[in-house]
């Protein structure tokens, strides 16, 4: 089949790509090379790098496609409360773009990847069923991506999956990136003999899933009946940790002692996420393989072999206030 993924040169595109190349699929995408690395993007895909906003490019590149995964996103939620122009922009309304143009192609059915941030102040674990609540434009813009999917889609025939993946870690993933990412960023200071910062008191949980543990599964979604017209949480949910659990498991890996810079909590953010598994297991009997520990042991190393590197601050801040972290408006990273 003929498979087109947006953000492929991204973190979770750029896998997912090699993971249908392996099933002998023929892949195509696009990346406007805003979060990711040119050098994720497998040899075997036909690459364009343009953004999904481009409306006309989105219809010729979805001609004769079977299967479009919409990875693309400004993945940035926390940023998004003092950036919401350009990460909205490129959430809705590139969401909105590549949909119209499958649907115009008549592809057989869109996966989209939406976000835990959908879930929002709901109770944890969070579960399909709940009505999303989010807290942040972040969360709010891949809500809407959501309903404009489904409403779309159900008019005009095509099949639709939405998968929520949360906290997804690995190899390739943008570590000089200042806003997002907050297991890379901390290896990529630990690297450099800095402390890692904290926002709040690093009480807040989190459940991580290492890019593996979503791939596979990811890509059942593109095909499977059992997944058409489900909205399906992915990634492993039993190693619930807080932020400063993070850090100092990150530190025992570098052998670095740890001692965490704190600094105000930022505005909008949640403080406990975590997805239940429990839908992925009775459908698709969903068993993650990779422990925490050792998905950090291989974000080391790969960021070891790229080397550690200055955090690049390439997104303009659109609000300027108190609120604003001084992580940001001074660089402190």
């Amino acid at each position: 089949m003929k498979i087109f993924i947006s953000g492929i040169a991204g973190f979770l595109g750029s896998h997912l790509a090699d993971k249908m190349i392996s099933l002998n699929h023929k892949v195509f995408g696009c990346d406007n090379l805003l979060g990711g690395y040119l050098d994720n993007v497998p040899d075997k895909a036909e690459f364009h790098q343009v953004d999904c906003n481009d409306y006309s490019t989105m219809l010729k590149l979805t001609k004769g496609i079977d299967v479009v995964i919409h990875c693309a996103a400004t993945a940035y939620e926390g940023l998004s409360v003092f950036s919401p122009n350009i990460v909205t922009k490129n959430i809705v309304g590139s969401s909105i773009s590549l949909i119209t143009a499958a649907i115009s192609n008549k592809v057989k059915r869109i996966v989209y990847c939406s976000s835990m941030a959908r879930y929002g102040v709901n109770k944890v674990p969070f579960t399909e069923d709940m009505k999303p609540r989010p807290e942040d434009p972040y969360g709010i813009g891949k809500v809407a991506g959501e309903d404009f999917l489904r409403n779309l889609c159900d008019v005009h025939n095509v099949e639709w999956v939405i998968a929520v993946p949360h906290n997804i870690v690995g190899p390739r993933q943008k570590y000089d990136d200042p806003y997002r990412n907050v297991a890379c960023i901390m290896i990529n200071l630990m690297l450099q003999k800095r402390q890692p910062i904290i926002y709040g008191n690093g009480k807040q949980k989190r459940c991580f899933s290492f890019i593996q543990d979503d791939i596979d599964i990811l890509a059942e979604f593109a095909f499977s009946q059992k997944a058409k017209g489900q909205i399906i949480n992915i990634g492993p949910d039993d190693e619930f940790i807080t932020i400063n659990e993070l850090a100092n498991l990150v530190g025992n890996l570098l052998t670095f002692n740890v001692n965490p810079i704190y600094k105000k909590g930022r505005p909008k953010e949640v403080f406990l996420a975590n997805c239940s598994a429990n839908k992925a297991r009775k459908l698709f009997n969903y068993k993650p393989q990779c422990a925490l520990k050792d998905g950090l042991k291989e974000m080391i190393e790969y960021i070891k072999q790229r080397g550690p590197r200055p955090f690049k601050y390439h997104l303009d801040l659109e609000i300027i206030n108190e609120l604003t972290p001084d992580t940001w408006k001074n660089k402190l990273f």
